[in-house]
């Protein structure tokens, strides 16, 4: 696990500035080593071994189990393209740890940024921010490595974006992130070798195309500040739910209510659930899971658990915009039980570091221990890490 920051900074002259984004990398890490094994990431990368084709599949890998950080302000995964993007392409330039973090670190703020500027406006409109913005900064992180100009490279990136809501509870959610992931590093590849665009034609375009603004890092706080690590494995639009149900000691008889803020109907938009997949993106089955088991484990969304089933069907969700996104409320009868501001996980409650080690260790085991402590390691070594299998 990641050393403290000073200790680190003494001994490998890494900058502390980037001590921050350890967590969230080595979060991702073994949300990618678990989920190499599911149905979406066999299918990434059976498309070919390119480099192109091994980042499409480490991010697909890596977003694919849903339990990857979070940036609330944008609603968008920001390691979910960048971190694969860093990590390929630093291992196959020959670069080190140090540098894959600090080409992560740019890339991963400035997602955050444009996913920031977006927000609302690309969810409202169907489109899936992750993906959309993802490319923009995988190209960055991947143009740092490649000594490649990073406007051109977000502009190119820029040009492919693509990405819906409507592919949520499928595998086309984590394997339109693994394209925006490819399409990006293919970008900043692009930029590289000279080719060019005009960065305030594609931004004007893009405010026309998505409705939010072309954004670069600078203003407001850092994205890193306002990440979340997630506690379930799951939509983060169902922890505030799951976290009131966990603070429950019984069920309650009769109807429930959930109540939320609209985005998260957008997010988690399916009740009587089909699917695993479907069910990480359930309000009602999600609550209906933690009330009876406690909050989901990984394999909870290996097969729908029928009770759980059973008792969605009685839970309802309303919204409330005067509510905050992350906030959630569980009624019984017209009686407020329960209310969370901001669940386990998040800025105002983030996990320990102890808790941060044993999920990782549930998902990787100790192959990741120590991983990102010695900045001067080769990155390749980081990619095999990474390429485990859990």
């Amino acid at each position: 696990m990641p050393a403290d920051a000073s200790v680190r900074a003494a001994r490998t002259g890494e900058p502390d500035d980037f001590a921050p984004y350890h967590a969230a990398l080595l979060d991702w890490m073994a949300c990618a080593v678990r989920g190499r094994s599911e149905p979406a990431a066999r299918a990434a990368a059976a498309t070919g071994d390119g480099l192109l084709e091994r980042v499409a599949a480490l991010a697909t890998a890596g977003h694919v189990l849903d339990f990857d950080d979070t940036y609330l302000p944008g609603i968008a995964h920001l390691s979910a393209a960048v971190a694969p993007a860093a990590i390929a392409v630093g291992a196959a330039a020959g670069a080190t740890v140090g540098s894959v973090i600090a080409a992560y670190a740019r890339g991963f703020e400035a997602m955050g940024a444009l996913t920031r500027a977006g927000h609302p406006a690309l969810y409202d409109r169907g489109w899936h921010p992750t993906a959309v913005c993802g490319g923009v900064g995988a190209a960055i992180a991947a143009a740092a490595l490649l000594d490649a100009p990073a406007a051109t490279a977000a502009a190119l990136a820029a040009l492919r974006a693509s990405g819906l809501r409507a592919a949520f509870g499928s595998d086309g959610k984590s394997l339109q992130v693994g394209l925006a992931a490819a399409s990006g590093v293919a970008a900043a590849r692009l930029a590289a070798a000279g080719a060019t665009v005009s960065s305030d034609r594609v931004a004007a375009a893009w405010r026309a195309a998505y409705g939010g603004e072309w954004a670069e890092p600078g203003d407001g706080p850092r994205a890193i500040e306002r990440n979340w690590i997630k506690a379930w494995p799951c939509c983060l639009q169902t922890h505030g739910a799951i976290e009131c149900a966990e603070r429950l000691e019984e069920v309650p008889d009769g109807p429930l209510v959930v109540l939320a803020h609209p985005v998260s109907r957008q997010a988690a938009g399916y009740d009587d659930v089909e699917t695993p997949l479907q069910a990480k993106f359930s309000i009602p089955y999600t609550t209906a899971y933690t009330l009876l088991h406690a909050g989901p484990r990984v394999d909870a969304f290996d097969a729908l658990d029928d009770a759980a089933r059973s008792l969605a069907a009685r839970i309802e969700v309303r919204t409330d915009r005067a509510l905050g996104e992350s906030e959630f409320a569980l009624l019984a009868g017209g009686e407020e039980l329960v209310r969370v501001d901001a669940a386990r996980g998040s800025p105002e409650h983030p996990l320990g570091a102890e808790a941060l080690r044993a999920k990782v260790r549930d998902l990787a085991g100790e192959r990741l221990d120590g991983a990102l402590d010695d900045a001067s390691r080769p990155a390749v070594e980081l990619l095999a890490e990474v390429n485990c299998a859990g």
